[in-house]
């Protein structure tokens, strides 16, 4: 196999069908690609089916047997990656046959790009929140959670996190952070940068990567005219508490290791106990949810 413009990662557990047809779309292509399927141990037949449907020597799977989570799964396959750029995707993300092509011209123009995100569409066509958002800090997520920017929707101390509620850009801009389930890495840059970070099992580690990117001066660039479709929560659908449990620990990860330095401990300790509180009421909701469909 000729050298690939892009190495595109997909962390797998229990995708289903929809992981084949996410490796279908990537190998249409039109720029050289290949294919590395890291499997957290699936147990619903989506890898069986993968190999029954697409022989290619561009794909290659590896089988972890246990769900390791995304940033070590991805990781374990970054030693066989070849590409000049390196796309790490979510199984349950489609995109056309020119993506990737538009990407990495945007990228190549713009050598002080490191990562880059697209528009993330859900299945009925609207923009999926997270494509384009600011860092969640403590206070932005003290915003949130109050909703103080619906009190003060103009006052710049009151933003919200996510922007997919502003309008869509008309160029590329550069954001804070994109999307974990499509982000589009700079070989060189991901080298300096350092692997994703192990200790988050499951979400924040989109962050924390955007996060160091931007400190050692690489920009994260959203591109709007650039589409896939995401339908979001596929592989987790079946275990919505364990994934909040890894979804609130890890940001409480984030919090520690990039703002414990710049935010008195009062308010540490407050967002903290708001973030297991958000958990407690998420899981009172889930129980409450599954008595009323008995």
């Amino acid at each position: 196999m000729k050298t690939p413009t892009v190495s595109v990662i997909v962390v797998n557990f229990n995708a289903g069908k929809l992981l084949t047809e996410c490796v279908h779309s990537v190998l249409k292509s039109v720029v050289s690609v290949q294919v590395l399927v890291s499997d957290n141990g699936s147990t619903d037949g989506s890898i069986q089916h993968l190999k029954n449907t697409i022989q290619d020597d561009r794909l290659h799977i590896h089988l972890n047997h246990a769900n390791l989570g995304f940033a070590k799964g991805g990781n374990i396959v970054l030693p066989l990656a070849l590409g000049e750029y390196i796309l790490f995707l979510n199984p349950d993300c489609l995109m056309q046959s020119d993506v990737l092509e538009r990407l990495v011209c945007k990228m190549k123009e713009r050598p002080d790009v490191g990562m880059s995100g697209c528009l993330i569409l859900n299945p009925d066509g609207s923009e999926q929140a997270g494509a384009r958002r600011r860092v969640p800090t403590p206070w932005r997520s003290v915003v949130k959670v109050l909703y103080l920017n619906a009190l003060f929707p103009n006052h710049p101390r009151f933003q919200n996190i996510i922007l997919s509620n502003e309008p869509l850009p008309e160029s590329s801009i550069e954001v804070e952070a994109i999307s974990g389930a499509f982000m589009l890495v700079r070989r060189t840059a991901l080298e300096e940068i350092g692997l994703l970070d192990e200790g988050y099992f499951l979400h924040c580690e989109d962050l924390d990567w955007c996060m160091r990117f931007r400190s050692q001066g690489w920009k994260v660039l959203f591109v709007p005219d650039v589409e896939v479709v995401h339908a979001k929560g596929i592989c987790s659908h079946s275990r919505p508490v364990r994934v909040e449990w890894h979804k609130h620990k890890g940001m409480l990860r984030f919090y520690g290791k990039f703002f414990r330095h710049q935010y008195p401990m009062p308010l540490m300790i407050i967002v903290i106990i708001a973030v297991w509180l958000r958990f407690l009421g998420l899981v009172m909701f889930q129980c409450l949810r599954r008595l009323s469909l008995r």
